[in-house]
């Protein structure tokens, strides 16, 4: 079991390194954002990305999904087919959705509800669309094959190349947040052609008919499922925004990236999980193993999660340049929603975990279900809360969304693929994250929550997950020698 965490803590590491690093680097742009746009404008652009987001996952329509599951499984003779097939089909119908929207996208822009000064940035986000769109497959084969070097190469130079780019164009060159759009559709241009090496290497022009059906099969019932799933993440903004105004909006989004930083480590764990699931289902111990995983991932989750609500407000204070703060100082009376947001992102991670049994037995049909009522649910709550609770309305529906979607899937999952979890580890887990929670808003609303008392709540935190036994001395050390010592085990 140990050198199974060690290959999937190895590729969590590489992906991650790209992850943090890709992240940390665009993670800059939130407090450059914020400190050039007022918040009506940081609103307009994060409603446009809240489209573009959406059509990302319809242009798609599960196909990467189904790459990786059947990639995965097809001998060597089939894999240049179970590359080609999918990759030429998603071209073609890629190709037809990008040239029907750049025919109406006047059209759309008005049925988005786009300001008319903002109608020509579609165009950008329909060639964004077109690149990204062509690159997922690709990118899903690196991932497979283990390529992580490549895959974080081409990320971090995205991302480096996004970040330049912005600079250059509202800084120097004075652009609004038309800029970012244009960076963004030159860094995707060059993750393509990165790529074309890997994909003409694997390349045919041809679509095998009997490859085509059995990955649609798999894909099609994804696609509500995925698009339900986007909507959990971005149903919000339009709601928000409809609800309040542009300036709200861009208030509740800015500290909502705060709260991404989670989204970090779940990223990370993500690329690396879904291919070593697949790898290792055949493995009499997979289901002990992935048990454990999730033991190990929640805990380093909360440790996350302590840390940053309780001293986000303060880095977020921070002065640099003057009085520039690492978001701009008209944001920073949102940042309470920051824990929230955090813990939302520990039950997507959990979502992301129990994926495994859904896509090893094949019962895909279920994410329509689960991620749909989540989706009504974070709709039915924006709509009850954020007149009442203004932007802590809207975190409180993501906790909820993102909670249902990791308690749907769980029992679904459970019921074809029985995972005996460190239930009692994991409950432990969860209370002394409520507790601290509650704490943490009863000293907030009282005025109480000083950089002391933080350093309290932390380690009274730490403290209480070693009194309850959740980290044991055993599996730190065990832990510690995947980390340290991963040479030493690959001989």
């Amino acid at each position: 079991m140990l050198d199974k965490i060690k290959e999937l803590t190895k590729d969590t590491a590489v992906y991650g390194i790209s992850t943090i690093i890709g992240r940390f680097l665009n993670f800059l742009l939130v407090p450059f954002y914020t400190n050039v746009f007022v918040k009506s404008e940081f609103g307009e652009f994060t409603l446009i990305y809240a489209y573009l987001s959406f059509f990302n996952v319809l242009f798609i329509y599960g196909m990467d999904a189904a790459f990786m599951k059947y990639y995965s499984l097809a001998g060597a003779d089939d894999k240049k087919g179970n590359f080609s097939t999918p990759f030429v089909f998603v071209f073609l119908t890629t190709v037809f959705f990008s040239a029907f929207m750049l025919i109406f996208h006047g059209s759309l822009g008005v049925a988005a509800d786009i300001p008319l000064q903002y109608s020509n940035i579609l165009i950008y986000v329909i060639i964004i669309l077109f690149l990204d769109t062509t690159a997922l497959i690709p990118f899903a084969y690196l991932r497979l094959e283990r390529k992580t070097k490549k895959f974080a190469f081409i990320k971090l130079g995205n991302i480096i190349i996004n970040l330049a780019l912005n600079f250059i164009l509202i800084l120097g060159f004075n652009y609004g947040i038309e800029a970012i759009f244009i960076s963004n559709l030159v860094a995707s241009a060059f993750s393509l052609l990165a790529l074309l090496p890997d994909i003409f290497s694997k390349l045919r022009f041809y679509i095998d008919k009997t490859i085509l059906t059995r990955m649609l099969k798999f894909a099609i019932p994804y696609l509500p499922g995925s698009l339900a799933a986007m909507f959990v993440q971005v149903i919000d903004i339009p709601i928000v925004r409809a609800l309040t105004d542009d300036s709200t909006l861009g208030l509740y989004r800015a500290n909502y990236k705060l709260g991404l930083l989670m989204m970090l480590f779940v990223s990370m764990f993500n690329y690396a999980w879904q291919p070593f699931f697949l790898n290792n289902a055949s493995d009499e111990k997979a289901k002990s193993l992935f048990a454990k995983i999730l033991t190990i991932f929640l805990l380093v989750c909360s440790s996350i999660w302590i840390v940053l609500s309780l001293f986000i407000d303060d880095l977020a204070k921070i002065k640099f340049w003057g009085e520039r703060t690492l978001i701009g100082g008209a944001y920073l009376e949102g940042l309470f929603i920051v824990p929230v947001i955090l813990l939302a992102y520990i039950f997507y991670g959990m979502y992301i975990n129990f994926t495994a049994g859904i896509y090893i037995k094949e019962k895909t049909k279920y994410f329509p279900l689960i991620t749909g009522a989540a989706a009504i649910a974070n709709i039915t709550a924006n709509i009850l809360l954020v007149p009442v609770l203004n932007i802590m309305g809207a975190a409180l529906a993501t906790l909820l969304s993102y909670f249902m979607m990791a308690a749907g899937l769980f029992f679904v999952s459970q019921k074809f693929y029985k995972i005996n979890y460190e239930y009692v580890k994991i409950f432990k887990i969860f209370l002394v994250i409520l507790i601290t929670l509650l704490a943490y808003y009863i000293l907030l609303v009282n005025g109480l929550l000083l950089l002391p008392v933080k350093f309290i709540l932390l380690v009274i935190f730490i403290s209480a997950l070693l009194a309850a036994g959740v980290v044991e001395r055993s599996e730190i050390i065990s832990v510690t020698n995947i980390l340290l010592r991963r040479n030493t085990i690959q001989k």
